[in-house]
């Protein structure tokens, strides 16, 4: 949810900053530019334009399989029987043989660096039987996580009418990968890997260009063109970049640094309020207290034009009457920020603290003198 607000409130940031430094338009289809923090737009262009994805298809795949260690239903030394459908698969492969043993960490090493249709197709069969199924869960995961404009329909990305995304869903892909799974994302960093004697590079060129980049995927056919999912932090920031659509792999390296570039010189992620810090209290009715805490429950951060932090005006809005029982974390108003006297947008504000109802005698009274304040 957190995705879908700050999606929506970035446009009045991007518009309120557009006027000053405008975002550098790019030899390419669509992109957008996202703080991972946040999860604001910061540039964009045909975002939500639907596109075929490709090889970034390999980033759900990538998910479900992090999603079966964790859960314990996979391990990474596990051995993985490979189909003939596995081994005979078209397109970029890492090379494995039905007779070879492979494991669960190889496959996933195969599909990050080497971007294997053919280790996609052994995990798909692995965790779900057939690919088919693969595709089904992959679908079922997208609603989850809020992707409303992506339907896969193979683990690999290979060509198909009923396969397709868009930028902005693929970017919140990325950094579902990067919140839920710290603990394999470090694989995406890797520059080169060597699976039965073969040695494959990386394709993500920007992993060589520029230290701060640590992923994601990259991804290309002949209609889709060169594509490019990107990640990089500096300081405490992490940006990702989504650049669609390119006419080469040179070029949409060049591009998606432009983007990523754009973002750490011209925004700052800013924290305006710290979790569980209230912001103002909030008269209660009915409750065994008579105030609750307003604020957030995890610290409230924005991606803010630099310099811009200053100039941030708050207005809190309750919702009245709030009367008990109130829950911690249930929303009881609104924040409204202006940036520099234009509107900014809208954040959700709830309870900090759990307010069960009052005894007979304290709701008759507060009864009461509600029924006054009505007259």
């Amino acid at each position: 949810m957190r995705f879908v607000i700050a999606f929506l409130i970035s446009l009045f940031s991007f518009a309120a900053f557009a006027q000053q430094v405008p975002p550098p338009a790019l030899a390419a289809k669509a992109w957008v530019l996202v703080d991972h923090a946040t999860g604001q737009v910061l540039a964009q262009k045909d975002e939500d334009a639907r596109i075929e994805p490709a090889s970034l298809t390999k980033l759900m795949t990538a998910y479900l399989t992090f999603s079966a260690l964790k859960a314990g239903t996979l391990t990474p030394e596990q051995t993985v029987p490979v189909s003939e459908k596995a081994w005979r698969m078209e397109g970029s492969r890492m090379f494995i043989q039905p007779l070879k043993p492979v494991t669960v960490q190889e496959l996933i090493r195969g599909v990050i660096v080497q971007s294997g249709n053919d280790a996609c197709v052994a995990l798909a069969e692995l965790i779900a039987g057939s690919e088919e199924a693969f595709a089904a869960l992959m679908n079922r995961e997208a609603k989850r996580l809020g992707l409303t404009n992506t339907h896969f329909t193979n683990a690999t990305g290979l060509p198909d009418p009923q396969l397709y995304t868009t930028a902005r869903d693929l970017a919140m892909l990325a950094s579902a990968i990067v919140r839920d799974f710290p603990e394999y994302y470090g694989l995406y960093s890797m520059k080169e890997y060597t699976y039965n004697g073969i040695t494959q590079p990386n394709r993500n060129r920007l992993l060589f260009l520029d230290p701060t980049v640590d992923g994601m995927k990259t991804g290309h056919t002949s209609t889709a063109g060169y594509c490019l999912v990107s990640t990089a932090q500096r300081s405490s920031r992490r940006l990702i970049s989504v650049v669609l659509g390119t006419s080469s792999d040179t070029v949409r390296a060049q591009e998606s640094l432009k983007l990523l570039n754009f973002g750490f010189q011209f925004y700052d992620t800013v924290k305006l309020y710290a979790a569980d810090e209230a912001l103002s209290q909030f008269r209660v009715w009915k409750g065994k207290a008579n105030e609750v805490g307003a604020g957030f429950t995890g610290d409230f951060v924005l991606s803010l034009p630099k310099g811009m932090a200053e100039k941030v005006q708050p207005t809190l809005e309750s919702r009245q009457p709030l009367v008990a029982p109130l829950q911690k974390g249930q929303q009881i108003g609104t924040l409204k920020l202006s940036l520099d006297g234009k509107p900014f947008g809208e954040y959700p504000v709830v309870a900090l603290q759990d307010v069960p109802v009052a005894g007979f005698f304290g709701r008759l009274w507060d009864a009461i003198v509600m029924w006054i304040k009505s007259l």
